[in-house]
């Protein structure tokens, strides 16, 4: 038998004083996939960092352990090569994908002369070699009209567009090993569907070792072979992906397993109010067309047309749909972030559509926002009693002299330590940051609260938390959510009624578990089929050996 692809041994990471991973150990061999689960802050990223030597970028160090990959050649241990030796590596032997493909891709270079470089520095094509190169690279991973893509620049493409670009990019040299952290955790289900059925294919024809990283336990079971369990930086539990969903043997990971969500044990059965906080008649917002743009007409782009939606006071209104459909666009129009075209808008009786800027802002202490971005929505130069207080300041609601005491109180509904409120959000994990982000949108007592992906960046137990305790202060001060998300176990589970949305329309609403057991629209139906099952197919491990050295890629389009 073969050796491991990957095998880390007594791995150690510590920022400053703090020990991040504590003696990590496990191996990856050749067409399997490990998945690495946990929580915000258990390791994970800062594994996958240390494996690519990219941790001393983010201010940690390797105190101790072995990174032994084989790359085809000879075995080599990652900590003890130089600089140069880790560069030919990187992308050629072993390669990554990262979450966000907006950070990882370079928005001032075309898609064509990004992907190429990958083709020049490993493969010495020349610059148009390696153009053709890139333009194959990106059919393979089903990229429609490849030959137009490579003039284009990232923000002309859509979240899984982008995606596919960096898994062609991470894809291009053939590698032993692709380490996936969190690739799918920004996109709607179908996407996501794609994107893992694009991973599996080309896995079993390049014969590569995956390491995905997630926090979707869907996904898990979608995916893993194997699954490594962490917690505090420690390795809880290692079982295959079947034990691990039958057989949970720690503590955690049966908590784990507990806190997620599964599409179809039901909705929330609580009965909503009828008094209607939230009204929307006939909502349509439109972006004007930029100079230049040929492919869209003069009248620009309807992003949100004719939607009217209505929420009741202690009723949660879960909004669905795919990446780029108008869900967040809506969300902004109704607060008058984005100036819609058309329609009106009445927030508890009261005109937000239509009424003068002083108007708007006494009107808006009573509908907040969660945005699904928490570090780009959270101001970095504020400590954190600052920070999560600023709407209560604004609208009158405390003074400085309380907004501490105040602070302690948010940060603990939310299940932060008090002492937080001394820190600032860069000091946070991504999870945390959104706890700050919620906590901040209590500080005003709204009525209403929109939340766009409150919990798209959270690890399972910290959403099952959050939606807890969005549970909870509906049931106890009757709020009224407007609950934006990808994820329709999670909006099953918080919701009173679900509308879908599909290209900029509302195509179907309903009471959610009806909805979901037996929709009506070919969308709604299509949306559902591309949920993960959360149940591990029954499948034998794959068998370790080498990778496929010379078969091309043979992906249909």
């Amino acid at each position: 038998m073969t050796g491991p692809v990957l095998s880390v041994q007594d791995l150690r990471i510590s920022f400053g004083t703090h020990e991040a991973v504590k003696g990590l150990s496990f191996d990856i061999h050749a067409r399997e996939t490990l998945a690495l689960v946990g929580e915000s802050g258990s390791g994970k990223s800062a594994t996958a960092l240390s494996i690519l030597r990219l941790i001393e970028r983010e201010g940690g160090t390797i105190g101790s352990g072995r990174i032994l990959l084989d790359d085809g050649d000879a075995t080599r241990d990652l900590r003890t090569l130089d600089g140069g030796q880790l560069t030919r590596l990187r992308g050629n032997a072993i390669s990554m994908v990262f979450q966000e493909p907006m950070t990882s891709l370079n928005p001032v270079l075309r898609i064509g002369d990004q992907v190429a470089e990958v083709f020049i520095r490993h493969r010495n094509l020349d610059r148009r070699q390696a153009l053709k190169a890139a333009q194959e690279a990106l059919d393979q991973v089903r990229i429609p009209e490849p030959a137009r893509r490579l003039d284009q620049y990232p923000h002309e493409l859509s979240g899984g567009l982008r995606q596919r670009v960096m898994i062609a990019m991470a894809l291009a040299c053939r590698p032993k090993l692709l380490i996936c952290d969190e690739p799918t955790t920004a996109l709607d289900v179908t996407t996501q569907a794609d994107i893992l059925s694009l991973i599996k294919a080309l896995q079993t024809e390049i014969g590569m070792g995956v390491l995905f990283i997630t926090h979707d336990m869907g996904v898990v079971a979608e995916m893993a072979d194997r699954v490594v369990v962490l917690r505090h930086g420690e390795k809880v539990e290692e079982a295959t992906v079947q034990d691990l969903f039958d057989r949970p043997q720690a503590g955690y990971s049966k908590k784990l397993m507990a806190a997620t969500p599964k599409l179809g044990t039901g909705s929330s059965t609580k009965t909503a109010g009828t008094d209607i906080v939230l009204q929307v008649d006939r909502l349509s917002t439109r972006f004007a067309a930029r100079p230049g743009l040929f492919s869209r007409d003069a009248g620009g782009v309807l992003a949100v047309n004719d939607v009217s939606i209505q929420v009741a006071r202690g009723e949660t209104l879960g909004l669905v749909g795919e990446s780029g459909c108008g869900k967040s666009t809506l969300a902004r129009s109704i607060l008058r972030l984005i100036e819609p075209e058309s329609g009106t808008v009445l927030l508890d009786g009261k005109p937000l559509t239509g009424s003068s800027k002083a108007q708007l802002r006494q009107s808006r202490k009573e509908a907040q926002m969660i945005f699904q971005d928490p570090y780009a929505s959270l101001n970095p130069r504020l400590p954190v009693h600052e920070l999560i207080t600023e709407p209560a300041r604004i609208h009158g609601l405390v003074s400085r002299r309380d907004q501490k005491d105040l602070a302690a109180q948010l940060v603990a509904r939310v299940g932060l330590e008090t002492d937080a409120v001394d820190r600032f959000a860069h000091q946070f994990s991504g999870g945390q940051r959104q706890r700050l982000s919620i906590a901040r949108a209590l500080s005003a007592a709204p009525k209403l609260i929109i939340a766009d992906e409150a919990v798209s960046a959270l690890d399972v137990s910290i959403a099952r938390q959050i939606t807890d305790l969005m549970l909870e202060l509906q049931e106890r001060d009757g709020l009224a959510f407007l609950f934006i998300s990808h994820d329709i176990a999670v909006v099953e589970r918080v919701s009173h009624r679900i509308a879908v949305m599909y290209k900029g329309e509302i195509v179907e609403t309903g009471p959610a578990g009806q909805l979901l057991a037996a929709p009506s629209h070919a969308y709604t139906r299509r949306l559902l089929t591309a949920v993960p099952s959360g149940i591990p197919a029954r499948r034998h491990m794959p068998a370790p050996g080498p990778a496929a050295e010379t078969a091309p890629l043979t992906l249909s389009a």
